[in-house]
């Protein structure tokens, strides 16, 4: 009965542990939270207590087994996290944080617990770091500009060189009333206002219509 008050100890550790990274993940609204990363946690911490001390009367085993299989089912729950919205991979992040967490209770129910509490205080300061307002941590984001302009052969590369891109990622050509017309579809990593994209217009002539897609 002691021995199981102290596994229930590992796996109560575990609770606090979890709770405290699903915590930080709350604060900033992410798919996954609180009761998420606690149950993963201290789900992980029983299955290592039942893995390293509910066979211990058998002649023969290995603990290692039914621990083993904590690491492949975190990885289905992580696949149900991801998801691909509007061009982009939303979850990565998360799913990749749950599945550490996991690791957490893991270290937590085996009874190593300066490990346990050291990679979730690690695991958490990652996490404020990479959401710190830098410059170096930023990922650079791109804006879809559809345009339509005349062309007689020098307007492509002048459309290029005023979008800072080096391709169109889609481009039909027609011809009408003996002119070249292009729409094409580019991405830019430059921002740019309604103002600007006017004043474009009325600088470049050749130019017919821009369309900025900011949803895409």
């Amino acid at each position: 009965m002691i021995k199981e008050l102290y596994y229930l100890l590992n796996i109560l550790l575990a609770v606090v542990l979890g709770f405290a990274i699903g915590y930080e993940r709350k604060l900033r609204y992410k798919e996954a939270g609180i009761r998420t990363h606690t149950i993963v946690c201290a789900g992980s911490a029983l299955i290592m207590v039942v893995s390293k001390y509910g066979f211990a009367d058998i002649m023969e085993y290995d603990a290692s087994r039914v621990a083993a299989q904590i690491v492949s089912g975190i990885g289905f729950l992580g696949a149900g996290i991801i998801i691909y919205r509007k061009h982009e991979i939303h979850g990565l992040t998360t799913a990749a944080g749950v599945w550490a967490t996991a690791g957490v209770g893991m270290a937590a129910g085996a009874g190593l617990y300066l490990v346990a509490l050291g990679a979730a205080v690690v695991l958490i300061g990652v996490q404020c770091l990479f959401h710190v307002r830098c410059k170096f941590f930023r990922t650079k984001k791109y804006f879809q500009i559809k345009i339509c302009f005349v062309s007689d052969g020098e307007e492509n590369g002048t459309i290029k060189e005023l979008f800072q891109t080096d391709r169109f990622n889609r481009l039909v050509i027609e011809r009408k009333g003996g002119e070249t017309v292009y729409h094409a579809t580019l991405n830019t990593d430059k921002e740019y206002s309604s103002q600007r994209l006017t004043e474009i217009m009325a600088q470049h002539p050749f130019i017919r219509s821009i369309e900025r897609c900011d949803e895409s």
